[in-house]
């Protein structure tokens, strides 16, 4: 049995570490209250857009297709890695880091395949590869509109000079604080709309559809690489409350085991102490 300071040392830093976790667990749930409500506002408005989108291209000819639709011979594949900058949040970066390897290595194993990384935990992965094309870590100090509509048409400009043929984007989708989904999303070229009903819009455009649908083809790009990173960045603090929760209190378990333990180190001391103290003063009777 260890001695009664090593287990007052031990007992001292498991609390010490209860306190972080604890105040991490606290900061998560503060960040992620503000992450969610940014992702649940956004969420109707991509959704309806990409319906738009969606009705209005159902409606035009096939040939009337937009530069960002084109399919062609996959052979240069690009993937967005979208991750955290820091880590103990549980399997939230692995999870992605695993998926964008198993892409690499079974889906497109016969093509060519590059990174675009946002998240440090991403590019430490896959910068020894040598395939990082653009490391966007830096998103998250300012997480805008703006600075992902950047990467966005960097990433469409790519595709239309045929750079690559195929762009996908694998993220992390906030369900809750404690469930997250790795989403594997075709960003280019467009995957285009099927439809066995004919779609009737009484409408009169102004201007053309075609005109409407190339204008709306870009922002709804945009607008889905942001809800990408936003679902990441609401589902990493969901992760990190959720995994500091769990270290809290098993540190808290275990804090206790060790009061326990202490416990019985100090009366199986004491008791000695009398029993030696016993046999002492019956050694002097005698």
């Amino acid at each position: 049995m260890a001695n009664l300071k090593e287990i007052r040392n031990r007992i001292t830093s498991v609390s010490s570490t209860m306190q972080i976790t604890s105040a991490m667990k606290m900061v998560s749930a503060a960040k992620l209250k503000k992450a969610q409500d940014a992702i649940t506002a956004m969420r109707p408005y991509a959704d309806k857009l990409t319906e738009l989108l969606q009705s209005l291209s159902a409606t035009l000819d096939v040939d009337s297709g937009s530069k960002y639709s084109e399919q062609r011979e996959v052979k240069k594949v690009l993937i967005v890695a979208v991750t955290s900058n820091r880590g103990l949040a549980g399997a939230f970066n692995s999870n992605i880091i695993k998926e964008v390897n198993r892409l690499t290595s079974k889906t497109y194993a016969n093509q060519e395949v590059s990174y675009l990384t946002i998240g440090k935990k991403a590019n430490d992965a896959f910068k020894k590869t040598n395939k990082i094309i653009s490391n966007n870590s830096d998103i998250y100090e300012d997480l805008t509109f703006d600075n992902v509509a950047e990467i966005a048409e960097m990433l469409m400009g790519k595709f239309v000079v045929g750079e690559f043929d195929k762009i996908e984007i694998v993220y992390n989708k906030f369900k809750n604080a404690a469930t997250q989904e790795v989403m594997v999303e075709q960003f280019l070229p467009i995957i285009p709309v099927k439809s066995d009903t004919n779609v009737n819009l009484d409408y009169i455009f102004e201007p053309s559809k075609i005109e409407i649908v190339e204008q709306l083809i870009p922002k709804s790009l945009k607008t889905q690489l942001y809800k990408g990173i936003r679902d990441s960045f609401a589902s990493e603090h969901g992760a990190r409350m959720t995994a500091m929760h769990k270290a809290t209190d098993n540190a808290t378990e275990l804090r206790d085991q060790l009061k326990l333990t202490y416990n019985k180190a100090r009366q199986a001391s004491i008791t000695n102490e009398i029993l030696e103290i016993v046999g002492g003063a019956e050694a002097l009777n005698n």
